[in-house]
């Protein structure tokens, strides 16, 4: 097994891994270990099937089921993540951390690359342990004590899976999805503290309006970005990338206008935040 930093802030490539046959308990235990401490990895070079993919997500936790969209064929936890030659509009195409409109978001994203465009649709990924590290101690403070209310019916994120959801959508009742959460998220397993705002799904801060949230919010949404936090992660067909939905925010870049790219996702359940 070989390792290549993708950044100083986060994330790690890892080759000469095969994830088509049954990994050692060891190994497994290992790439969670570097997955804990980097928040993303790279599992490069992949030819998986739907069930081997599946299988292998089985291990690392509970595969769970996108409330918007369905899945493949006999596999509901496997979402296309798809954006056509045609469209302008690509899917999830703001900064986010996945479904945090839920109770109890996913633990973890796992994205597998089967089309990509000859150059673009990289993906960038920020460091929101860094980003809370960063803030004032004053801010901190207040940040502590308030709650955010997500849902997924800003129009910020409405119009980046509209496509998709005319095409495959599921019966979902979006008023039932309201996540609230704590600001400042403890780490249920390395109990590191990471802020845990996102432009997509975040409303308000939980007894304060719209209004009066949305100065704080829009600079903690320009903060938790900074360059410094983030890495950069440019696609090759076959790649595997796991990433820890609890302290990251990621943002699909969209631009490869002409050309299709279609990745299977699977996210694994998580736990209420803490």
């Amino acid at each position: 097994m070989r390792i290549k930093p993708l950044s100083p802030s986060l994330g790690s490539v890892i080759y000469d891994i095969n994830l088509c046959g049954s990994l050692a308990d060891d190994l497994l235990a290992e790439l969670r270990a570097i997955w804990l401490e980097r928040q993303i990895i790279i599992l490069r070079g992949q030819s998986l099937t739907p069930d081997e993919y599946l299988t292998f997500a089985q291990r690392l936790g509970t595969p769970d089921i996108y409330p918007f969209l369905n899945g493949l064929e006999g596999f509901p936890e496997i979402t296309p993540v798809l954006k056509k030659e045609t469209e302008t509009v690509n899917f999830g195409g703001v900064w986010h951390s996945d479904t945090t409109y839920q109770p109890c978001p996913p633990m973890a994203t796992i994205l597998y690359a089967l089309e990509l465009p000859p150059v673009g649709g990289d993906t960038l990924f920020a460091n929101q342990i860094q980003a809370y590290e960063a803030l004032s101690i004053g801010l901190k403070k207040t940040l502590a004590t308030l709650k955010i209310v997500c849902r997924p019916d800003k129009a910020t994120a409405v119009a980046t899976r509209a496509d998709r959801i005319a095409e495959q959508g599921g019966e979902t009742n979006k008023d039932n999805l309201v996540g609230i959460h704590p600001v400042i998220r403890t780490h249920p397993e390395t109990g590191k503290k990471a802020l845990y705002v996102n432009q997509a799904h975040s409303c308000h801060f939980e007894g304060w309006s719209v209004a009066e949230s949305d100065g704080l919010l829009n600079f903690l949404y320009a903060h938790q970005i900074r360059e410094e936090f983030q890495c950069r992660h440019v696609w090759q067909q076959g790649d595997v990338a796991i990433w820890d939905n609890r302290c990251t925010l990621h943002y699909p870049v969209n631009d490869y206008h002409g050309h299709r790219r279609l990745l299977h996702r699977i996210t694994l359940k998580g736990d209420k935040p803490v």
